[in-house]
């Protein structure tokens, strides 16, 4: 699992509210998916940003806690 401790490291440079133990429910494809998405809102904004959202993901999301 280092790739995917990797990934939660990454992620939680740019989200530290984001806890460990959650990040690690999701497989490697999604946190990937996610820290390119908080990597592109590091980005100046303006005419030359663009972020795409990938074909396969729903516009929108719900999850319950359990």
């Amino acid at each position: 699992m280092p790739a995917k401790d990797h990934l939660i490291e990454a992620i939680r440079e740019y989200n530290g509210s984001a806890r460990r133990d959650w990040l690690s429910q999701f497989d490697d494809e999604s946190l990937r998916r996610y820290l390119d998405h908080l990597l592109h809102g590091q980005e100046p904004r303006g005419g030359q940003s663009r972020w795409r959202r990938p074909d396969d993901s729903p516009a929108m999301l719900v999850r319950n806690a359990s």
